[in-house]
C-alpha cells in the first residue's frame, strides 16, 4: 500500500465515488465505550466502522485494529444515498440478478446491488455520522405521503447496457427529495452532499459480451415493473482509503513467514492497488486487510475478486410508506438483493460480507405468494460446542462426582449442573458441553441475531452436546421457547466412531423438555434410532445423512425458508456435499476435511430458485476461532521454588 502521506494527497481533494453497508447510533453505545476507557476518537471510529451495531462489535473492531497505522488518523468516510426497492419488485430484481449470473456470468452491474443513485459519494467525519443519519430520517419523514407511488419504470437496452429508467417528471420529484436531504445534511451535520444530476435508473447489466445481449434482454423483459413496491432511502459508507482499490476475498488462511507479509484469515477482505509499484511480484500482491488495517504481501492464489460493495457499511434505511422502525427491516432488503452474488461465492467458511460489516435481515419481508416470488431457502449446518470429555479427558466424570455420586463442579468450565444427573444418564457415551461450549453457542446465536438472519426450523442430532448447543444458539437468537428443536436421530455422526457395542442411550425428547430444553415433543423422527446400526459403513453414513437432509428440507418446504441443523463436525460435509450434486469424497479425504472443522463450525447452502439445485454460499456470520488452554493450578505454577 502507498505511504500515509501519499494516501492523504490522494483523498483530500477528492469529493465523489461509489459504495455500500452498516449503521451508527452512538449515544449510549458511545458512553459505554468511553466508560471502558477508549479514547473518544477511537470509539467513534469503531462505532461508525461497524454501523453502530453494538458495543461488542465496536470493541471487537478496536481490538482487531490495535496495530492499524491509521487507527488514530481523522480520516472521514465516504457515504452515498441510494433508493432501494422492497417487496415484490425487489424479489423480481433478485431473481433477475441470480438468473443473469447463472445464464451469462457476472457483468459489471453485479458489483453493486440494484439501486437508484440519489446523490454522489460525499465525505463525513465520524463525529457527524449520527447527525447525518438524523438528517436522512427527518427528510424521509417530511416526504411520507409525497413520494410518488407507484414509481414508473421503463426498460431500456443498448448494445452494452440494460436498465430500468424512472419517467422524467417523476425523476425530478426524486431529485427534489435528494436536494432536500442535501440541505438537511448541511444544517444538521455540516456535510456537503451533491444530488445526482444524471437520469435516475436501476442498472440491470452493463459491460457484458455482446453475445449475451439477447439472453439478458429476455430476462429483463420478464421483470414486472408494475408490481407493488416500498421504496427505501438507504445510507451506506466505505473506507475512503480504498475507494479506488480492488476488493479481494480471502479464501484460505495464510501465516506470514516474513515480516513484510500479511496474515490471511478466511472471511476477511483485502484491498489492493494496481497503481502501487510494490503491489505485484511473481504470484504475490501487496494488500491491506479490512479486518485489521494491516498491510503486507500475500499470495494471490489465496484470494479471489469480490464485489465492490462487499465491504460497505450500512447506516440505516427509512421507508417512504411505513412509519415503523426501518433499520431492522431494511437490512433484509439489502440481503435479499445480494442473494445472487452470494450464490456465486466459493470461499470456504467465510462470511464474505463480514457480519460486522454487512448485515443480512432479521425479519424476512414476506409478501403475498400470488404477487411475489418466494425468498430463497437456506440450510445452515453447525457443529456442536466444546465437549466435556475432550476438555477434561475420558474420565471427566470422576472429577465431578463426590463419594455419594452427586454432581460436584470442580472447574469453572464445568456447568453448575447437568440435566437429569440423578437419573444416571449415559454421560460416558453422551457427553455434555462445557460452560465455554454454551457460551460459544450463544455467541453464534447472537451473531445470527445481529446479522438479522432468520431461522424457521431447527433440527439437531440426539447427542446431548448437540441439543445443548442448539438450545443455546436459540437463546442467543432470543428464540428459545419460541422455536422448538426437532431431535432427529438420523443426524447422528458416523457410528464407526462410536466406542462400544451399542449406540449411546440418548435422553428422550420428553425428558429433555422436562429439563427445560426447547424441544418439539410432537416431532416424529424421519429415521428412528432403531434404524441406525453400529459400525455402519462409510457409504451407509453418507447415504443416511443425505437422505435425512433431503427429507428435512422436503418436510420444511411449506413451513419456512431457513433450516438450521445442529449436529457433528462430519455433518457439515455429509449433509451438504451431495445436496449440491457433488460426488462423495473417499473416506480418507472425508476424515481430513472433518478434522479441520472446529467447534461451532458453520456453513450454509442455498436453493437456486425452484430447480432443486443447492449451492454453498457465504454464511451470515463470521467464523469463530478459539484455542485450548491448559489447566491452571496457581500452587504448582506460582509456588515453585
Amino acid at each position: 500500500m502507498a505511504a500515509k502521506e501519499d494516501l492523504y494527497s490522494k483523498i483530500v481533494p477528492r469529493r465523489l465515488r461509489q459504495n455500500r453497508a452498516g449503521s451508527v447510533k452512538s449515544g449510549s453505545n458511545l458512553d459505554v465505550l468511553l466508560s471502558m476507557g477508549f479514547p473518544r476518537a477511537r470509539a467513534l471510529k469503531a462505532l461508525v466502522s461497524t454501523g453502530g451495531r453494538s458495543v461488542q462489535a465496536a470493541c471487537d473492531w478496536l481490538f482487531s485494529h490495535l496495530d492499524d497505522p491509521f487507527l488514530d488518523d481523522p480520516l472521514p468516510r465516504e457515504f452515498v444515498l441510494y433508493l432501494r426497492p422492497s417487496g415484490p419488485l425487489q424479489n423480481q430484481l433478485s431473481h433477475f440478478w441470480q438468473q443473469s449470473r447463472l445464464t451469462c456470468g457476472k457483468n459489471k452491474a453485479h458489483n453493486i446491488f440494484p439501486h437508484i443513485t440519489l446523490c454522489q459519494f460525499f465525505m463525513c467525519s465520524d463525529q457527524k455520522v449520527e447527525s447525518l443519519c438524523e438528517a436522512l430520517q427527518a427528510t424521509v419523514q417530511q416526504w411520507r405521503g409525497r413520494f410518488p407511488s407507484p414509481l414508473p419504470l421503463e426498460l431500456y437496452t443498448s448494445s452494452n447496457f440494460i436498465g430500468l429508467f424512472v419517467e422524467e417528471t417523476v425523476a425530478d420529484v426524486l431529485k427534489q427529495f435528494a436536494a432536500e436531504f442535501a440541505a438537511e445534511a448541511v444544517q444538521k451535520a455540516e456535510v456537503q452532499v451533491e444530488p445526482h444530476k444524471k437520469q435516475l435508473h436501476v442498472t440491470l447489466a452493463y459491460n457484458f459480451p455482446s453475445d449475451h445481449l439477447s439472453s439478458l434482454e429476455k430476462l429483463a423483459k420478464g421483470i414486472e415493473v408494475k408490481l407493488g413496491c416500498d421504496w427505501l432511502a438507504v445510507l451506506f459508507s466505505r473506507d475512503i482509503r480504498f475507494a479506488n482499490y480492488e476488493t479481494l476475498r480471502v479464501l484460505y488462511p495464510y501465516t506470514p513467514h516474513n515480516d513484510d507479509e500479511l496474515e490471511l484469515v478466511p472471511g476477511d477482505f483485502v484491498f489492493t492497488s494496481s497503481s502501487d509499484p510494490s503491489s505485484a511480484s511473481e504470484g504475490w500482491v501487496h494488500g491491506s486487510s479490512l479486518a485489521t488495517g494491516l498491510s503486507g504481501l500475500l499470495p494471490e492464489n489465496y484470494v479471489s475478486p469480490a464485489d465492490e460493495c462487499d465491504t460497505w457499511v450500512f447506516h440505516g434505511s427509512h421507508s417512504f410508506f411505513s412509519c415503523g422502525p426501518s433499520d431492522r427491516t431494511s437490512k433484509g432488503l439489502f440481503e435479499g438483493l445480494l442473494d445472487s452474488r452470494r450464490s456465486d461465492s466459493s470461499s470456504p467458511g467465510d462470511t464474505p460480507s463480514l457480519s460486522l460489516i454487512c448485515h443480512p435481515m432479521q425479519q424476512v419481508l414476506r409478501f403475498n405468494a400470488g404477487h411475489a416470488r418466494q425468498p430463497k431457502r437456506t440450510l445452515f449446518v453447525c457443529r456442536h460446542g466444546e465437549r466435556m470429555d475432550v476438555v477434561f479427558g475420558k474420565h471427566w466424570l470422576s472429577l465431578c462426582s463426590d463419594s455419594k455420586g452427586r454432581y460436584v463442579r470442580s472447574n469453572l468450565n464445568m456447568p453448575p449442573s447437568l440435566p437429569l444427573w440423578g437419573a444416571q444418564r449415559d454421560y460416558d457415551m453422551d457427553a455434555p458441553i462445557t460452560v465455554f461450549g454454551s457460551s460459544q453457542a450463544r455467541l453464534v446465536g447472537e451473531a445470527l441475531l445481529d446479522s438479522n438472519a432468520v431461522i424457521d426450523l431447527v433440527y439437531c442430532s440426539p447427542s446431548l452436546r448437540c441439543v445443548q448447543t442448539a438450545h443455546n444458539i436459540l437463546r442467543g437468537l432470543q428464540q428459545d421457547g419460541k422455536l422448538k428443536i426437532r431431535v432427529e436421530p438420523g443426524l447422528f455422526e458416523w457410528t464407526k466412531w462410536v466406542s462400544g457395542a451399542s449406540l449411546p442411550a440418548w435422553i428422550p425428547p420428553p425428558d429433555l423438555a422436562a429439563a427445560h430444553f426447547s424441544i418439539d415433543t410432537t416431532y416424529r423422527p424421519l429415521i428412528p434410532a432403531s434404524k441406525i446400526t453400529v459400525s455402519e459403513s462409510y457409504d451407509t453414513y453418507l447415504s443416511r445423512s443425505y437422505q435425512v437432509t433431503k427429507d428435512i428440507l422436503a418436510d420444511g418446504k411449506n413451513s419456512g425458508n431457513n433450516v438450521l441443523i445442529v449436529a457433528h463436525a462430519s455433518s457439515l460435509e455429509a449433509c451438504t456435499r451431495q445436496l449440491q450434486g457433488r460426488s462423495p469424497q473417499t473416506a480418507k479425504d472425508f476424515i481430513q476435511v472433518v478434522r479441520k472443522i472446529p467447534y461451532l463450525g458453520f456453513c450454509a447452502v442455498e436453493e437456486q430458485g425452484d430447480t432443486g439445485v443447492w449451492q454453498m454460499v457465504d454464511p451470515p456470520i463470521l467464523p469463530l476461532t478459539h484455542g485450548p488452554n491448559h489447566t491452571f493450578d496457581w500452587r504448582e505454577t506460582l509456588l515453585q521454588e
